[in-house]
């Protein structure tokens, strides 16, 4: 484990500067004391899992979650939007994922063995949490056996179901623990989302296990109806506020921005990579959507992977990301949603609505106005201005009213659509996750050129190769390939994982 907090403020170049250097299979201890102090460790695993879901993958979730495309004057993410992404690319995510989760597993083991119930529940949330994230994009992947450092260099690998159930046994395990009596140190400064406040800890937990469950609609209906059936007879309490690492810790400077900026602006020296997808942008103007210019510069989208487009570079709408953006671990927004659901699909709708519409009022304020689109992206002041109102939206005749009187699909439909905007501009991955999961939005049967096209319809990337196959997860490293003779052999990513089967 290492014993280096990662700074927030260069946490981005340090996922940049070290990717190759740490991996799964390397020895957690290798770097530090056995006596590792527990602060340090959740310091350092909660920054290094934001950081790199913050940089890797929100490039792939973002791009095919439709919310961008690649811009036609650059090459930089065209493997990601022709879905030519193979086990060379992108490698980076794997290996420092993990390392992550080394420190957060030693500090489940210390907390565990000091009976620190506090940091026990911590860091089985943050466990669970970035394991997902992981076997959700590869399905199977190193679970029980990983990060144990010199015991086992080689872990095996569990199946995506197996990890679904651990994952759900963990965050029980951790929640039965008697958090009054835990013992010192206690959480505090290091805790960069909740500043040690518990309370948030079991909600961000039974979040989670709700967002686990639900993943399982599909694949294993029986396990998640009772998995949340429980949860709503023991009225267990769920986020109502943002679980992230807040703007107030970045700095519009080197090296301290926010991840997502910091290695797609500043490491690039361009703003023009990331274009504004049709698929998006479209349903945002068809619903005159102020969240639109929050999201996008000024100019005309780009249909979905048409980067050879002849169309002008400068008349293309740039996607827009602010410096002092959040890292979002859960949103308010996702939790409402997600509550949303469950109610509709478990408990006859009680409450769906309130739910929906509080959600959808996160949403808009999640989404504040950073972008003057007046001003060059080198002048920016990058303040927070007052949120967009969301009222007339969701009132009677509103276009995001809920469906009150609708089918089950129409309620599911407002739902994981308004999910899907919410997740802009960091978790496109979990729109790219749920897109699959319930088929919404629903795929165009005709290109983003026809004039049948109907906005915000996920249309088959311009210069796809896969055949006109969406992708579905992600690739083994050939990194992890060639460490680990227990690894898998390379699936295809046109290969559903196991709950999308």
């Amino acid at each position: 484990m290492k014993k280096i907090i990662y700074s927030l403020l260069a946490i981005s170049f340090l996922l940049s500067s070290c990717e190759d250097q740490l991996d799964i299979n390397r020895d957690p201890d290798l770097l530090s004391q056995d006596n590792a102090a527990l602060s340090s460790e959740i310091a350092a695993g909660m920054m290094g899992i934001g950081a790199t879901q913050n940089f890797y993958y929100a490039f792939i979730g973002g791009i095919w979650a439709q919310q961008w495309s690649q811009s036609l004057a650059a090459s930089q993410y065209r493997a990601i939007d022709d879905y030519s992404i193979g086990t060379n690319d992108y490698t980076g995510g794997w290996s420092n994922m993990y390392d992550a989760l080394s420190d957060i597993k030693n500090a489940k083991k210390l907390a565990f063995e000091q009976e620190n119930w506090n940091y026990y529940l911590i860091a089985s949330c943050l466990d669970v949490y970035a394991s997902q994230i992981m076997t959700d994009f590869y399905n199977d992947i190193p679970y029980k056996e990983a990060n144990l450092g010199i015991d086992n260099l080689q872990p095996n690998f569990n199946t995506g179901q197996e990890i679904y159930d651990f994952m759900i046994e963990d965050l029980d395990d951790a929640l039965g623990r008697d958090l009054a009596n835990s013992s010192l140190p206690a959480p505090g400064a290091d805790d960069f989302m909740f500043s040690g406040v518990m309370a948030r800890w079991v909600e961000f937990a039974n979040t989670l296990k709700l967002k686990i469950y639900l993943r399982q609609t599909e694949a294993r209906s029986s396990v998640a109806q009772a998995g949340i059936t429980a949860m709503i007879n023991a009225n267990a309490a769920f986020l109502t506020v943002d679980a992230a690492i807040p703007s107030s810790v970045f700095k519009d400077e080197a090296n301290a921005s926010s991840p997502l900026y910091e290695n797609d602006r500043r490491q690039l020296n361009t703003n023009s990579n990331l274009r504004a997808s049709r698929t998006m942008w479209s349903y945002l103007d068809a619903n005159s959507d102020p969240r639109l210019e929050a999201f996008y510069g000024l100019g005309n989208p780009l249909d979905q992977g048409d980067y050879n487009s002849d169309a002008a570079p400068n008349s293309v709408s740039i996607a827009d990301i602010s410096p002092l953006s959040p890292v979002f671990f859960i949103s308010a927004a996702q939790s409402y949603f997600m509550q949303a659901e469950a109610m509709e699909r478990y408990n006859g709708g009680t409450g769906a609505k309130a739910l929906y519409d509080a959600g959808v009022a996160a949403a808009f304020e999640k989404s504040p106005n950073f972008f003057d689109d007046t001003k060059s992206e080198a002048n920016q002041n990058w303040v927070f201005q007052t949120p967009y109102d969301h009222t007339p939206f969701i009132e009677a005749g509103g276009v995001y009213e809920y469906p009150e009187a609708g089918t089950l699909d129409d309620k599911l439909s407002a739902i994981i659509t308004q999910k899907w905007i919410s997740n802009y501009p960091d978790q496109g991955y979990e729109s790219f996750f749920e897109q699959h999961r319930t088929g919404i939005p629903a795929v165009s049967a005709v290109p983003q050129t026809s004039l049948s096209y109907v906005p915000g319809e996920f249309a088959y990337s311009v210069n796809g190769v896969t055949g006109g196959v969406f992708p579905q997860r992600l690739v083994y490293p050939n990194t992890e390939l060639s460490r680990n003779s227990n690894a898998p052999d390379i699936v295809e990513i046109t290969v559903p994982v196991w709950w999308n089967n």
